[in-house]
């Protein structure tokens, strides 16, 4: 039997793993999860591939056949510079840090991107459809999608990022792609703005329908379960998955660390996932005092964490509610009327038993970068600065090792990481001509109605 998926919000149809992955977003403006959390076995070699496979196969058990998603799973990761896909490097005291930027765009979004470009690829072709896919991104999401998407004969993919707000690597990893299946719109504004965008879009019924829309952000289940394989992996490589490790996660939309909490959920032994943010720190005064207080966006030095409104930060309420799509539902509407909602005592206690969090601004990452280089000659970005700091900050105990999770290359941050450690990040061989190539992106304000014109004027009949 197909495993179901239930929205968030409770008022969207059950689906099975195939419609949620074209889906993306629920009706109801909720996020599909699985009905029920599956429980992994205790083995576990420490091999991606094989790993990856064992822990996905539930979620899409039913809906894809077991031989093509093995398949599936070896292709999407055959083309990684690193052998092992998601390197552990140790770096004293019961620190690891795990590399996940090995993939074709330098990010952590490649791990999911890659596979969930095939598994669009293969159902849609099973059904003979065509999907437009409209994703937000804050800078790395883009890249990866448009990478895992590009040339593919099912699918329109059209990316919005914030104009000015990611840096130039970034910015060009997405608009210098030629693919004629690939849009950019820079949009007006932040990437809370480009979020709302997409969820308008997804909202406004005939435009979803007459266009098939489909998502590729984290709000899209697949996502979250192909993130959920390297800490299992982490954790196979220090000992097996019995064994204690805490993650500290660089956190912006919440996908990345909620994966983790998927892991925990499912049987692996987390005691504490630690949230590190920067200056935009609604994320670390959640946890701290049980409030959603959203404020203006900061640019900062770790551009793809300046959010305020973590959308899968929505799946975590819907666990500690007890899947409670109702409450879930009153609570976000709170919170977008009036920019503040608040979680009662009772669920803020059940909260901080199994997290931590802390915040980080400019000063600090910069430092970070440029204690590391000197210390190990390991040359972090500036997100996962954050993530190693928040680790050293945060470790509520010596005796269990902490992963802290390397979420970018440092040469797609250049400014920030030269200004750290006085050396100029150099971009791997096969971009090294990246800022010479030309660009092809549309520059448009935050208005529904304008972005929805480009959409349909610019992605092949569906």
């Amino acid at each position: 039997m197909p495993v179901q998926y239930v929205s968030t919000r409770g008022a969207a149809p059950v689906l099975d793993f195939a419609d949620a992955l074209l889906v993306g977003l629920a009706t109801d403006g909720g996020l599909y999860v699985p009905k029920s959390w599956p429980q992994m076995g205790d083995g576990g070699s420490g091999s991606y591939v094989e790993t990856a496979v064992e822990v996905m196969a539930p979620f899409v058990a039913g809906s894809i056949d077991p031989d093509s998603f093995a398949e599936m799973v070896s292709d999407a990761y055959s083309g990684f510079e690193a052998d092992d896909v998601a390197p552990l490097v140790d770096l004293g005291g019961g620190l690891h840090l795990m590399e996940l930027f090995h993939g074709p765009t330098l990010a952590f979004k490649d791990i999911a991107l890659q596979l969930v470009g095939r598994l669009f690829d293969y159902e849609l072709t099973r059904r003979g459809e065509r999907v437009t896919i409209v994703g937000a991104t804050s800078g790395d999401t883009g890249s990866a999608a448009i990478e895992a998407c590009r040339d593919r004969q099912s699918v329109d993919i059209v990316i919005l990022h914030p104009a000015g707000r990611v840096t130039e690597v970034q910015r060009r990893q997405m608009t210098t792609v030629q693919s004629s299946n690939v849009h950019n719109v820079a949009l007006d504004g932040t990437f809370d703005d480009c979020q709302d965008m997409v969820k308008a879009m997804f909202a406004d019924e005939p435009f979803r329908t007459r266009l098939n829309l489909s998502a590729v952000n984290s709000i899209n289940w697949a996502r979250v379960m192909a993130q959920v394989v390297y800490y299992v992996v982490a954790a196979e490589r220090l000992g097996g998955r019995c064994q204690a490790v805490d993650f500290a996660v660089p956190t912006g939309n919440f996908g990345n660390v909620f994966a983790g909490h998927v892991a925990r959920l499912s049987g692996l032994n987390v005691p504490k996932l630690i949230v590190g943010s920067n200056r935009n720190d609604i994320l670390p005064r959640f946890f701290r005092d049980g409030r959603l207080d959203a404020r203006p966006v900061i640019p900062t030095l770790s551009p793809s964490m300046d959010i305020q409104i973590s959308s899968n930060l929505e799946r975590l309420l819907f666990e500690l509610e007890d899947r409670d799509g109702a409450a879930v539902a009153r609570l976000l509407r709170t919170f977008r009327e009036k920019g503040s909602t608040e979680i009662s005592e009772r669920l803020h206690g059940r909260l901080v038993e199994g997290w931590a969090s802390a915040r980080f601004d400019d000063d600090q990452v910069l430092m970070c970068i440029a204690e590391e280089a000197d210390k190990s000659g390991i040359v972090l970005d500036p997100h996962s600065a954050v993530g190693v700091l928040a680790a050293r900050a945060c470790r509520p105990d010596p005796a269990v090792p902490v992963v802290a999770l390397a979420t970018a290359h440092p040469a797609k941050f250049p400014d920030a990481v030269e200004k750290a450690t006085g050396v100029r990040p150099v971009l791997p061989d096969r971009l090294s001509d990246l800022l010479d190539r030309s660009e092809r992106m549309t520059n448009l304000p935050n208005d529904l109605s304008e972005v929805e014109t480009f959409v349909e004027e610019h992605v092949r009949a569906v």
